[in-house]
């Protein structure tokens, strides 16, 4: 697909900077400078009003005393970027379980301007610049593979950060571990003139999308959107192509978007799986887009499925 990269978290060219990797970057920080971005329970830190773009404070700056570090890559001119967490921090307001859909909260920390907050990544994903993006994705989704992976799962001991914050290691048995990502299909099942869209149990009213699920052990991508479509509608699929993908911090995952041909028409959820599957024309997701349709709510921006849907719309999958 030619504009596969412009999905939202994609086709930025940040240099990870691998081989710098747990080794001592004092000279390249002396040489070139480093800046670094801020996370806080995985929301970073924005300005405030626009809110972008991301935050990038000196590495000694005080808010980031006790704060994890992990390092991102490097950018132009050789300056390396990192990312900060401070999830120990506590507002003075503490919000509670919020949708995380709908998340509008934002919280600020004593020790920065009051025109610097921390912002839900999903409400402002699509404000952010292609690199800005891409570094939030990952700082996102590596912070989230250290919240639960701090003990060795060969031996169970408590597991150290390694490698510039892209490793652990268990000093009790050796075990190495690496973060991971898991591959989920999302696929744009037509038939003639209608594609197959669902929704999940507590998504908020009128939300549905395009149908997704987790590759399991041993499976084809062309696979695992056979199966997860059969699972959930029963409808059948025919020839199956791939189109783009989209790393997903939430918590961690890779969005592969194929197309997928239907053979069947007719719909049987599993109640397990999802609440709801339709097959919707292209006029009514065209509704949908322009806030028209009767039950139908717009895509959401910045997902893959809404970058999937839009290009159907304007035959721009190939």
């Amino acid at each position: 697909m030619k504009l596969a990269e412009t999905v939202t978290f994609a086709g930025a060219t940040l240099d990870r900077a691998a081989e710098l990797r747990g080794t001592d970057l004092a000279p390249i920080i002396a040489g070139h400078g480093a800046q670094t971005i801020l996370l806080w329970r995985g929301k970073p830190l924005v300005q405030a009003g626009a809110l972008a773009p991301l935050i990038r404070l000196g590495l000694d700056h005080p808010v980031l005393e006790g704060a994890r570090c992990v390092l991102l890559g490097r950018e132009a001119g050789g300056q390396l970027i990192f990312a900060h967490d401070i999830s120990h921090w506590v507002p003075d307001e503490e919000t509670g379980a919020l949708d995380t859909f709908l998340d509008p909260s934002e919280q600020h920390h004593a020790a920065l301007p009051e025109t610097q907050v921390f912002a839900e990544l999903r409400r402002i994903m699509t404000l952010l610049t292609v690199e800005d993006a891409a570094l939030a994705t990952a700082a996102r989704a590596l912070f989230g593979w250290h919240d639960i992976h701090g003990f060795c799962a060969r031996c169970g001991a408590a597991s150290d950060m390694v490698q510039s914050g892209w490793q652990r290691s268990c000093p009790a048995c050796g075990g190495q571990h690496f973060p991971r990502t898991d591959p989920v299909v999302i696929m744009l099942i037509t038939r003639g003139n209608s594609t197959l869209l669902g929704r999940s149990p507590g998504w908020p009213e009128g939300m549905y999308s395009l149908l997704a699920g987790f590759v399991e052990p041993g499976e084809t991508i062309e696979a695992a959107v056979r199966r997860e479509v059969h699972e959930e509608t029963h409808v059948q699929v025919g020839e199956v192509g791939y189109l783009a993908s989209q790393p997903w911090p939430f918590p961690a995952s890779l969005m592969i978007g194929c197309r997928g041909v239907a053979l069947s028409d007719d719909i049987t959820i599993d109640p397990v799986e999802i609440e709801d599957a339709v097959w919707v024309t292209r006029e009514e997701v065209m509704d949908a887009f322009a806030g028209r349709h009767a039950f139908l709510a717009p895509a959401r921006e910045g997902a893959i499925a809404q970058f999937l849907l839009r290009n159907w719309l304007a035959d721009k999958l190939d």
